[in-house]
């Protein structure tokens, strides 16, 4: 296990560990609820860039330092100007820190890699803290977990994806909801309603989300890659016919690289196998 330093005596804003194929970043900046600064921006964005060029990961999971996930972007510096002349449309100046818009325009709090994230959300995600968790792959939440989109309350307009991603999360009326009013969502609101997979005792939920993770990271490398950046098409498909012909389209063309035939050795599919059996069984054994 790996764990990221500082020379300096300030804490650093982002922590990040790696462990069985699993790398493990924790926005810190506790005493602001995490709040996303230029310093930790460009942290949670250099960390998951780094983790998606690294041979030893094959996923990422993303918390937060107690007690918050992440209370939005930091409104002090914002106050102070300049802050998101990304996530505003203008072209950051030069050596500007943390989020970007990827090539096709749209903004990110931290790049799009072929390897899925994970949001371990330790508590309250609000306003671009949401949009952060909604840029994650599928959340597990703590049952001290707590989801607001606050942008109407203080006059700010979202430009991360939370009127897409959120809709697509909970439903078009709810997602209005949420955002009109501004009213938060507990953990197990947000589970009934989609937005989470799970919902966790506090005190599990990093080992929930790492093991989950461990799954993940024991299944074939390339299929994971495939089917994640597959599911990711379907979400610009216009109909269900289209993201139906788009699956029968992945399909024939692994298929044919395979060259005919699954790409498993007989120990592979022995090791398949047995994990399944012992999952159908209710067997505690998660591999």
């Amino acid at each position: 296990m790996t764990e990221t330093t500082e020379t300096t005596d300030r804490p650093p804003p982002l922590l990040s560990t790696i462990d069985v194929g699993v790398a493990t970043l924790t926005l810190n900046r506790p005493a602001a609820r995490n709040a996303l600064d230029r310093s930790l921006r460009s942290a949670l964005w250099q960390a998951v860039a780094d983790a998606g060029d690294d041979p030893e990961v094959e996923v990422v999971v993303l918390t937060g330092a107690d007690p918050a996930f992440c209370a939005g972007v930091d409104l002090r510096e914002l106050a102070g100007g300049g802050a998101l002349e990304s996530l505003a449309g203008a072209d950051p100046p030069e050596g500007a820190a943390g989020g970007a818009r990827d090539e096709n325009g749209l903004f990110r709090y931290f790049p799009l890699i072929e390897k899925p994230i994970i949001g371990a959300i330790n508590g309250p995600a609000i306003t671009g803290g949401l949009e952060v968790a909604l840029q994650c792959t599928f959340l597990v939440a703590s049952e001290r977990a707590r989801f607001a989109d606050t942008h109407a309350r203080v006059g700010v307009m979202p430009g991360g994806g939370m009127t897409v991603y959120l809709a697509e999360a909970v439903g078009f009326r709810r997602a209005v909801e949420m955002s009109l009013t501004g009213n938060f969502v507990t953990a197990d609101q947000a589970y009934a309603l989609g937005l989470v997979n799970h919902v966790v005792p506090h005190d599990q939920l990093l080992a929930t989300a790492q093991a989950l993770a461990r799954d993940i990271a024991g299944n074939d490398r390339r299929g994971v890659r495939r089917l994640l950046r597959h599911y990711r098409e379907l979400a610009n498909t216009a109909t269900a016919d289209d993201a139906h012909q788009l699956e029968g389209e992945m399909a024939e063309s692994w298929l044919a690289a395979a060259g005919g035939a699954a790409p498993l050795s007989d120990a592979q599919r022995r090791t398949v196998q047995a994990r399944g059996r012992a999952q159908s069984s209710g067997s505690s054994d998660r591999r």
